[in-house]
């Protein structure tokens, strides 16, 4: 199709993609032209401050503070050799009996953990107060060994 049997529409579009190239490269321009008339990398940087505030002055050298390597830790601290086999006490939260699944809350550190009906040594209700121990199972923490507290 040539261009003298175009519609108007296909006209329309053209006239606005070139339009719109036109002012992305007139954009493009500016920038360079900033880039070489206005603003060094200097001017660019910022700085943070002992307080995590950002400012355009590089710190005091004065009060520089040495860190020690060793002590920066990257990852998730390392859990503790049999965290996992102390015997923890919570109340459970829910119970399904149906579905034979449910969550208690540990009492010290207030995080739910599952339960199943396989890990029971006694059956529960809910607001039960039991004694269990924390397992890591395929989608997090899992309650085991879980019996009825004798109070």
């Amino acid at each position: 199709m040539s261009r003298g049997n175009e519609t108007f529409g296909k006209k329309d579009v053209r006239a606005k993609q070139e339009k719109r190239r036109q002012e992305k490269e007139k954009k493009r321009e500016e920038r360079k032209n900033q880039m070489r008339d206005g603003k060094s990398l200097d001017d660019m940087i910022a700085y943070v401050d002992e307080f995590g505030r950002i400012s355009s002055t590089p710190p005091d050298p004065a009060n520089k503070v040495e860190t020690n390597i060793e002590e920066i830790q990257i990852s998730v601290p390392k859990s503790i050799p049999g965290e996992e086999d102390n015997i923890h006490h919570g109340i459970v939260t829910f119970f399904n009996d149906s579905k034979g699944f449910g969550f208690i809350k540990d009492i010290n550190t207030q995080r739910d953990v599952f339960v199943h009906i396989n890990a029971l040594s006694e059956p529960i209700k809910e607001n039960n107060k039991v004694s269990f121990e924390i397992q890591k199972g395929p989608k997090g923490l899992t309650a085991v060994n879980v019996k009825l507290d004798k109070e």
